[in-house]
């Protein structure tokens, strides 16, 4: 294969890099000395026009092929999570154009494009060293992101926090992958299983998968590795958290799942997680970092009233459901992590646009601030309404049957034990905790009297297009729910496109 043939398959990454360009190009050279809003409103379209364009080669190609023994895999699969990053980018991008926290609006876009196109490469990886590399252009890009309000020293402080752990983080990466590669000779994550198959638990291997675990779990918010997420989210620019906790969640799931399904694949590497037949592995691990992110996310979730930092510990909650769904690690997991990822992801797209909007109109964002919302801004509060009773798991949103699909997964993959029940339950119950949280959040905006609310004497006016985007998110979410084979058939189908 030569580069030309390597362009071909990387054709959607060349077409947001090169919006990229056009964003950056326009806003340097034409709109400079024009008024902020105009400006955003350029530079978004021509940003969503990349996208779009990538999305619509995507649909049209039926590509599948393994460039440079792994380093760029193009198959159905890998092609379904990129249009899902796309899409999120375009939300992210459309509730951005209302924000006023930067000046800077063609480096900014530029940035989310950039972001984007880390996630795209990191998704079809199955190479290591490519996987590394992508992370950091992902992660590097999200940095800035988040401390672009320069008037915001919270924005500052989250930045550096999450720089800081994300550099620990991609140390322990690193250390970790040099590790595998020096056991196994490559960098090729189904030939690094085969090198490792029937040697067991080395010493050297255990210590590799736990720091890989230690890396990934930083990515994902898993507990004990959380600890930047709340800050991130509450200083971030509100359309940066929103894409830190949407976006970057749904590559960094795919990869961490492909990574440990692919590469540390077989019996004596996996071990297992059932309650009465515990096996050492990286199964186990996973399972316990999956009950410690869904008890401490929950129960602290509770007592928080930013509601920037409540959704933050949500996230932390959710990502240990989805860690669920990694430890059963079969066909079935695999479908229903992809669909969990990408409804959470819509759903925490509209939630912080919501968000925006209350702090743009009271100027803050405490559980306060929300209080007589449904009375300022119906719209807006019915598609809050959504999004909280979906992430809560409440039926027929797409949350719940998210839920649904990764709780059965998990106890067929215990079959006929029903080993993994123990996590499910816990699962489950804090589900239940969760609903509190959730409905504070509704008891604030539909229950406590408008007087209450700081800002109440001036009623919220969110734009046009603003009530568009979050309604459409939410009609999503609906949608999603009321009939999730529109997206569980396409991903199945896609894992059945395969290879064998």
């Amino acid at each position: 294969m030569n580069f030309l043939d390597l362009l071909k398959l990387a054709v959607p990454e060349t077409i947001v890099v090169l919006a990229v360009l056009f964003v950056l190009a326009a806003d340097l050279v034409a709109l400079r000395g024009v008024e902020r809003r105009f400006r955003f409103i350029i530079g978004g379209m021509i940003a969503c026009v990349g996208c779009v364009g990538g999305i619509v080669w995507m649909l049209i190609s039926h590509t599948h092929e393994n460039a440079f023994a792994g380093m760029l895999v193009v198959d159905p699969l890998t092609q379904f999570v990129k249009i899902a990053l796309l899409a999120l980018t375009i939300f992210t991008i459309l509730l951005s154009m209302e924000s006023d926290f930067t000046t800077h609006v063609g480096e900014y876009l530029a940035l989310i494009l950039l972001a984007a196109v880390g996630m795209m490469f990191l998704v079809s990886a199955e190479d290591i060293l490519m996987i590394f590399i992508s992370l950091e252009l992902t992660s590097l890009s999200l940095y800035i992101l988040a401390a672009f309000n320069k008037r915001d020293i919270k924005s500052a402080e989250a930045s550096l926090k999450y720089f800081l752990f994300g550099g620990m983080s991609a140390a322990f990466t690193l250390f970790g992958l040099s590790l595998v590669y020096g056991l196994s000779g490559t960098t090729n994550l189904p030939e690094i299983a085969a090198a490792l198959a029937g040697k067991g638990l080395d010493p050297l291997l255990v210590i590799a998968i736990v720091m890989v675990v230690i890396g990934f779990g930083f990515k994902v918010a898993a507990v004990p590795f959380h600890l930047w997420a709340p800050d991130a989210y509450q200083g971030a620019p509100t359309p940066s958290a929103a894409f830190i906790a949407s976006g970057s969640k749904v590559a960094s799931f795919f990869i961490f799942a492909k990574v440990m399904a692919i590469g540390f694949a077989g019996k004596e590497i996996e071990g297992s997680g059932a309650w009465h037949a515990y096996a050492p592995g990286w199964v186990p691990v996973v399972a316990i970092l999956a009950a410690l992110s869904m008890v401490l996310g929950n129960l602290v979730a509770i007592v928080q009233t930013s509601v920037r930092r409540l959704i933050a510990y949500s996230a932390i909650a959710h990502a240990g459901y989805m860690l669920l769904a990694i430890v059963s690690h079969n066909e079935q997991s695999l479908a229903s992590l992809i669909y969990y990822a990408v409804t959470y992801g819509l759903t925490t797209v509209g939630a912080f646009g919501v968000v925006a909007v209350v702090e743009q109109g009271t100027g803050g964002e405490k559980l306060s601030d929300f209080a007589g919302l449904s009375r300022r801004a119906p719209v807006v509060s019915f598609c809050m309404l959504i999004f909280m009773l979906s992430l809560a798991g409440i039926p027929p949103l797409a949350g719940f049957f998210g839920k649904f699909y990764v709780f059965s997964a998990a106890i067929k993959s215990g079959a006929p034990d029903l080993g993994l029940l123990w996590l499910v339950i816990l699962a489950v119950a804090m589900s239940a905790v969760s609903l509190y949280y959730y409905l504070q959040v509704l008891k604030q905006i539909y229950v406590n009297d408008v007087d209450s609310a700081p800002g109440a004497g001036n009623p919220l006016k969110p734009t046009v297009l603003t009530q568009v985007v979050l309604a459409l998110l939410a009609l999503l979410v609906i949608v999603l729910g009321c009939a999730p084979n529109l997206l569980i058939g396409w991903i199945l189908t896609a894992i059945g496109s395969g290879p064998a």
